[in-house]
């Protein structure tokens, strides 16, 4: 994906002053980065025919030689962006009418498995998503990204809030 952010080649300034920053409101900022880079994500996985549910399918089918049980994919991604259940379940059907999973319709339970083509758009759509991360974090080093981590985290601890990511 080609970022055609019009400010790519403008130098990134703040908004405001560090003496300003400190009185910015962190549910407008978290919700407004969150929204942008999940838009940017969701946009390079359109551009390849994966919804950001399916591309998190494909990669729980990844690696699994004897198939992943349906409900354990579920279950691991049912909290991602409060999708749910049943919009997974629509997603692996549709992945599966697409031939890029297969389940065996005549076996109970039967496991999903990640096919020839659906493995080639993962490996083609990772190395995507490489050049995605690059692009949302130019001009930000580890270590300034860990400490923007670990400061969301604290603040969703100070509410007694909860998140997880694997």
């Amino acid at each position: 994906m080609t970022n055609t952010n019009a400010n790519a080649k403008i130098p990134f300034t703040p908004s405001h002053s560090d003496a300003e920053l400190v009185n910015q409101p962190i549910g407008y900022w978290s919700s407004a980065a969150g929204k942008a880079v999940v838009h940017h994500i969701r946009t390079m996985l359109a551009e390849n025919g994966l919804t950001q549910p399916q591309w998190w399918i494909l990669n729980q089918a990844v690696g699994h030689e004897n198939g992943r049980d349906r409900r354990e994919v579920v279950q691991v991604l049912r909290g991602y962006l409060e999708f749910g259940e049943g919009p997974l379940e629509h997603d692996i059907d549709s992945l599966i009418g697409r031939a890029l999973l297969t389940q065996d319709p005549d076996i109970a339970n039967a496991p999903l498995r990640i096919t020839e083509a659906g493995t080639e758009l993962q490996k083609r759509v990772a190395a995507l998503q490489g050049q995605t991360r690059a692009e949302i974090h130019e001009g930000i080093d580890d270590a300034d990204y860990v400490r923007a981590l670990k400061v969301l985290q604290r603040m969703i601890h100070n509410v007694d809030g909860q998140a997880w990511h694997h």
